[in-house]
């Protein structure tokens, strides 16, 4: 039988750290990388802010300005959770929003917000209040301190820059919304050299959404972004286009077909119909065309 007695026991006495060169040198590597992947983690964090939106489920966020901009349009704004909160909506998407109309009914519309996650603490959208629409009856009622549903993103476009060398965007009334965000998207980053062509159709001159904002990106990127209006009731000493958007009109102030531009659409199911038409008819792809 073994027998093995205490007095037989190795002793060992360890002291932490060893002082080896390299151990040293790799605890001090370990380190070093714990401490460059926390700052990675925290950088990424503070560049790539989670957003506030749910694609599943309807939030509420509270109205906090409400313009009347003309006699039948608003733009609202809506504050997000925090002041530095970001809405998280990807460049080229929209959100669906929930209301009821004047019988109490529920309504759900989509709309694209005119601002960008680069407008921290809040959305804007801005709205057009047909008399008999649906959605339009809840804004038309809204007082700051009411709430809206919002969900999303949705939508097939997602915006990367440098995607296409240009773009021709062909928009009719409330359609300008898309086209508004990408736009500014494109203008103000200053990696981004893609080009805007935007032709943009209305009833009459009052109808024109956001054209002081449209006119101050011509005049501030005079060789990348162009707009030319267009009105079926224009008044009179107008200079724009008057009637519907034409072929010829496409022509002149669109970027010729090319595998790298895009044309982009957004308006009325007739304007949208019409639209598609002539651009067949002028030689540009299926895969040069996107419809909101």
């Amino acid at each position: 039988m073994w027998k093995m007695t205490s007095t037989l026991l190795p002793t060992f006495r360890v002291t932490w750290p060893l002082k080896t060169p390299g151990f040293e040198l790799s605890r001090f590597a370990v380190g070093l990388a714990a401490v460059g992947i926390a700052a990675v983690y925290f950088f990424y964090r503070r560049r790539k802010p989670k957003g506030c939106l749910d694609p599943e489920r309807f939030q509420d966020f509270k109205l906090v300005r409400k313009t009347r901009i003309s006699h039948n349009v608003g733009r609202f704004r809506f504050a997000l959770p925090t002041p530095t909160s970001v809405f998280g909506l990807p460049v080229g998407q929209h959100i669906i929003c929930r209301g009821k109309d004047d019988q109490g009914t529920e309504v759900i519309r989509p709309y694209t917000p005119i601002t960008l996650d680069s407008d921290v603490g809040f959305f804007e959208l801005v709205v057009k209040m047909y008399p008999k629409g649906q959605m339009s009856n809840h804004f038309r009622k809204m007082r700051v301190g009411d709430t809206l549903a919002v969900k999303g993103p949705r939508g097939r476009l997602i915006y990367k820059p440098g995607q296409a060398r240009a773009f021709g965007m062909l928009a009719g009334g409330t359609g300008i919304t898309p086209m508004f965000q990408l736009t500014r998207a494109i203008l103000e980053n200053s990696k981004d050299k893609t080009n805007v062509h935007l032709i943009y159709a209305n009833i009459s001159h009052d109808d024109i959404l956001l054209k002081d904002e449209l006119d101050g990106f011509a005049r501030k990127f005079p060789n990348r972004f162009k707009v030319f209006y267009v009105l079926s009731q224009p008044p009179e000493a107008w200079n724009g286009g008057i009637g519907h958007i034409s072929k010829e009109m496409i022509e002149k102030h669109c970027p010729a077909p090319a595998p790298d531009i895009q044309i982009l659409r957004c308006g009325p199911p007739g304007m949208n119909k019409a639209m598609a038409g002539h651009l067949v008819a002028l030689g540009y792809t299926p895969q040069m065309q996107f419809e909101f």
